[in-house]
């Protein structure tokens, strides 16, 4: 797999922050089981030691992330995450046909020592996710998710909670779509084998919003990977209701 440099992922930038399209399968931060490929972070210290990651994605998960350039930005956008004055909205395929507008799910998370979080209602910290449908299919549901906390596998845990898991994510009871799942006659070649719709956690950072260091109101949207884009082309085709 080729990974980018840092400047062919970037999709916005001015004197303070830089804001990349972080594609699937790279790190935020440096894994020790990763050590052959580079993380984000790694990326950007390679431009400029002094740049700083805002906040994480999950290595999975592709979309918009800021980097800020200098120590007071990442002081005024950090700030802006404690706060919770930053929107972000993310988009994902849930494995259920659902109409939903501004499902709220209100349930405390806890991360155990495996990284695994569980809804805990004596462990947990609050935390507060808003669903609304973009697009319904037959068998899969495109959805706008709006974490208002910034928990640990918040909204994959939040969805599967309401019996909307996303695709692909099996930690969390997902299963992975194979072109069975929405056509009903699969013709495979000689040695061929069902193939998947999507090879990774359904979720994308779609969008994200913030005031810079002038005070500005800043929204950046990240377009989807052609991975994502791909799976839901397909489901246009063949899982229409």
């Amino acid at each position: 797999m080729a990974y980018p440099r840092l400047k062919d992922i970037v999709i916005y930038e001015d004197d303070h922050i830089l804001a990349i399209n972080k594609p699937p399968f790279i790190a935020s931060l440096h894994e020790r089981f990763d050590s052959e490929l580079p993380s984000i972070i790694e990326m950007c210290r390679q431009v400029n030691p002094d740049y700083s990651l805002c906040h994480r994605l999950d290595r999975e998960t592709s979309g918009v992330m800021l980097i800020a350039k200098d120590n007071e930005t990442y002081r005024h956008i950090t700030i802006q995450f404690e706060k919770r004055q930053v929107k972000k909205i993310y988009h994902a395929v849930v494995s259920a046909s659902v109409n939903l507008k501004d499902l709220e799910v209100d349930l405390p998370l806890y991360t155990d020592s495996k990284r695994r979080v569980q809804i805990s209602s004596k462990m947990g910290k609050p935390s507060v996710t808003v669903f609304n449908t973009l697009q319904q299919f037959k068998h899969f549901s495109l959805l706008a998710c709006e974490p208002k906390t910034g928990r640990l596998h918040q909204i994959r845990v939040h969805a599967a909670s309401q019996n909307l898991p996303l695709v692909c994510d099996t930690l969390y009871g997902g299963k992975t779509p194979e072109m069975s799942t929405i056509k009903r006659k699969v013709k495979y070649g000689e040695g061929e084998s069902s193939k998947p719709l999507m090879n990774r956690v359904a979720l994308h950072a779609y969008s994200i919003e913030f005031n810079n260091w002038n005070n500005e109101v800043i929204k950046i949207s990240a377009p989807l990977p052609k991975d994502f884009e791909v799976f839901l082309k397909l489901l246009n085709k063949y899982d229409k209701e």
